[in-house]
């Protein structure tokens, strides 16, 4: 990838953000050589702000940052396109988005995992996720192999309720481990693709 820098007068290029799973477009910002640097390197996005004139992390205000995925640049090497998860509402507003937009996927499982992304980035209060987090990776792979136990009980039996809550629950704290391991479920799935022939 190589960015001409140098077609701006000012040095900046258009950097569009782009949610990773739903692709929503979220926002559009301005990128010099230092702030796409600093983005590569510390895997959150870095703005220049034009009203500030320095560079920003997005989120380092609110703690909404946006997760790195991947970087393109257009045929004419003088616009970015950057793929990223959100950890939080992307608008200064409040708004999921810049255009207004409710940045929703149509798959809950998403909608969930984006959930848990938040609590383990932004810890809340009385919330179990990050309760689990606190506890540390052995903990959240001990609940992990406890629900995969009671699932396999619950599967000999004809009782459906049990049956799917805790099929519910194994999955529920399989998210949460890929979270804590740094992985989402667009991971597991890449995988998948590449077995399946």
């Amino acid at each position: 990838m190589k960015i001409d820098f140098s077609k701006s007068p000012d040095g900046l290029v258009p950097a569009i953000i782009q949610d990773s799973v739903t692709h929503k477009v979220l926002m559009l910002g301005y990128m010099n050589e230092e702030s796409l640097q600093r983005t590569q390197e510390e895997g959150k996005v870095v703005f220049y702000s034009r009203s500030k004139k320095r560079l920003w992390m997005k989120g380092e205000e609110s703690g909404h940052f946006l997760m790195v995925e991947k970087i393109k640049d257009d045929c004419d090497a003088d616009t970015l396109l950057i793929m990223a998860r959100p950890t939080g509402p992307v608008c200064h507003t409040g708004a999921d988005t810049c255009f207004n937009e409710r940045n929703m996927n149509d798959n809950f499982l998403i909608t969930l995992e984006n959930v848990i992304i938040d609590r383990k980035v932004n810890p809340k209060e009385n919330s179990y996720t990050t309760e689990l987090f606190e506890k540390g990776i052995n903990r959240v792979a001990q609940k992990v192999g406890e629900e995969a136990v009671e699932l396999v009980i619950e599967s000999k039996d004809r009782n459906e309720e049990l049956f799917l809550n805790e099929a519910a629950d194994l999955l529920y704290h399989y998210l949460v481990l890929l979270v804590a391991k740094g992985y989402v479920l667009e991971d597991v799935i890449s995988t998948l693709k590449r077995r399946h022939k």
